[in-house]
């Protein structure tokens, strides 16, 4: 047995302070969230939110004069529809870009978004146009062959 060591304490659960400070209203309508917190309530590491603030021009998060970047409500929220339209509704760059110019950020479109089209993937063809494309390439392929031999 170890005598040395302190008991733990059985306690609740500890709010992160980027949650504490989402959910206190006057807090983050004053300053808003440091890009740390920020990322950690998106989910997403704080690079990630630095590289998309050069990919979106609707994300202007205000910036301190020392340059920190502070990101408010309606930010965290644009936030998180690019997260999903990006890593859950699998759009490109310029495909979620598109979608924001035409549908805006408005949390109404936000929730009906799910049930729009959903764009090609990157490569600009979808796995059925893909396959198609391989099987006419495999058709001309063998007919090359068969008037190559006569």
């Amino acid at each position: 047995m170890n005598r040395n060591r302190r008991p733990t304490q059985q306690s609740e659960p500890k709010k992160t302070k980027a949650a504490a400070r989402l959910s206190d209203a006057s807090a983050s309508d004053d300053r808003g969230l440091k890009i740390g917190e920020a990322a950690k309530v998106i989910g997403v590491e704080a690079y990630v939110l630095r590289f998309w603030e050069t990919q979106f021009a609707v994300l202007k998060p205000k910036h301190a004069r020392s340059k920190h970047r502070f990101y408010q409500p309606r930010d965290i929220e644009t936030l998180k529809l690019i997260k999903r339209l990006l890593h859950q509704e699998g759009f490109t760059i310029a495909g979620a870009n598109k979608y924001i110019r035409e549908n805006g950020i408005d949390p109404s479109n936000i929730a009906s978004s799910a049930d729009a089209a959903r764009p090609a993937p990157s490569s600009g063809t979808s796995s059925a146009t893909r396959r198609a494309l391989a099987e006419v390439r495999r058709d001309l392929e063998n007919i090359h062959k068969l008037l190559g031999d006569e």
